[in-house]
């Protein structure tokens, strides 16, 4: 798990290539990312399939539920079959679009 961070925005990247044990990492260690924005990049698990990408659902709702953004980073999946309570792109460029967006619908109150 490699963490770096870009201003209000924290992006975890899963190096181990399991992505079982990088949720519990994550989970494991939220109290020290959940004041910022989350992106987290499992692009380099070439593996990753929808019902992975599910296993964010939990930890997805408690970041929102704080007012920050949970974006996932995975590519070679179905994005329409994501359920909308995800944010998935395929682009580490477009995460960093939609948290700009979602800050800037927080601004404008909605």
């Amino acid at each position: 798990m490699k963490v770096e961070q870009k201003g209000h925005t924290t992006i975890i990247k899963d190096t181990q290539g399991d992505i079982q044990s990088f949720v519990e990492k994550v989970t494991h260690e939220y109290n020290s990312f959940k004041s910022h924005n989350l992106i987290l990049d499992v692009t380099h698990d070439k593996s990753v399939t929808l019902n992975h990408i599910k296993l964010f659902s939990d930890l997805s709702k408690t970041h929102r539920t704080a007012k920050k953004s949970f974006v996932i980073v995975a590519e070679d999946i179905d994005f329409n079959s994501v359920p909308v309570k995800l944010v998935v792109v395929p682009s580490l460029l477009e995460a960093h679009d939609i948290i700009e967006m979602e800050e800037i619908e927080r601004d404008l109150g909605f």
